[in-house]
């Protein structure tokens, strides 16, 4: 079945191959991003591979409260009304704490969880008013786990992202509004990119392929891909921290 899907933080990164493959699998799109440039190379880019699907661009910071709830409300009515929207959206800035990155940690915080709560009301509003919807959460395997030195505030901010899917999911059981959480191990993408020799890493697209697949499936929880990282979910979340830290 067509869907017409919302993704924030469409114009890099594993927003930007979603959007490749959703596309490839008939689905209409509104794709957000800050890089306007960059969304509408990728929407040129869909459209001449599929040229029967609708697809929309949108310029968005998500940290910009009103801009949000406008631009959700603009695509939806562009589409007809939006099936699914991914909050997406996402940086990986961070230092230390106490190391003189307020800044770094501040805007990390702002953006991967205010900017998802934010995300995260606009959608329901929308969903709530024809009481069905479908609302993915993008977090990671750092937020299973309070991690250290410059990933403390992002994986913190990926574990309240969790936190505040599994309140939603909660709330809506039973109900046509769905909402899954994803748990990306590590996936190679432009956040990532610098980074050299990093363990168990798999490329873009078969780690985005299982990421749409378990979206697909409206599975309330995925760690993907499937194979290491659903075993080693449960080392990350039960292993003494001595263990963890070597490991990280």
């Amino acid at each position: 079945m067509r869907r017409n899907i919302l993704i924030t933080g469409a114009s890099a990164g594993l927003g930007e191959e979603m959007a490749r493959q959703f596309a490839a699998k008939g689905h209409n799109l509104a794709l957000t991003a800050r890089r306007e440039d960059r969304l509408a190379a990728l929407r040129d880019e869909i459209r001449g591979k599929h040229p029967g699907l609708t697809v929309t661009i949108h310029k968005l910071d998500v940290t910009d409260d009103e801009q949000v709830f406008t631009v959700f409300r603009e695509a939806d009515k562009a589409h007809g009304q939006l099936d699914r929207i991914i909050v997406n959206a996402g940086i990986g800035k961070g230092a230390a704490l106490g190391t003189g990155r307020y800044d770094a940690n501040r805007e990390t915080a702002m953006t991967n969880f205010v900017g998802a709560l934010t995300q995260a009301e606009a959608a329901l509003e929308l969903f709530r008013e024809r009481n069905a919807g479908h609302l993915v959460f993008i977090s990671s395997i750092g937020g299973l786990r309070g991690l250290p030195r410059s990933i403390t505030t992002y994986a913190a901010t990926k574990a309240g992202l969790a936190s505040l899917a599994e309140g939603l999911r909660m709330e809506f059981l039973g109900r046509p509004i769905k909402v899954s959480t994803i748990y990306p191990g590590y996936i190679r993408s432009e956040m990532n990119d610098r980074v050299q020799n990093t363990p168990l890493i798999v490329d873009t697209v078969p780690g985005v392929r299982a990421m749409v697949a378990a979206i697909e499936a409206e599975k309330p929880k995925a760690y993907v891909p499937a194979w290491p990282w659903a075993p080693l979910s449960w080392v990350m979340r039960f292993a003494p921290l001595p263990l963890v830290k070597r490991w990280m």
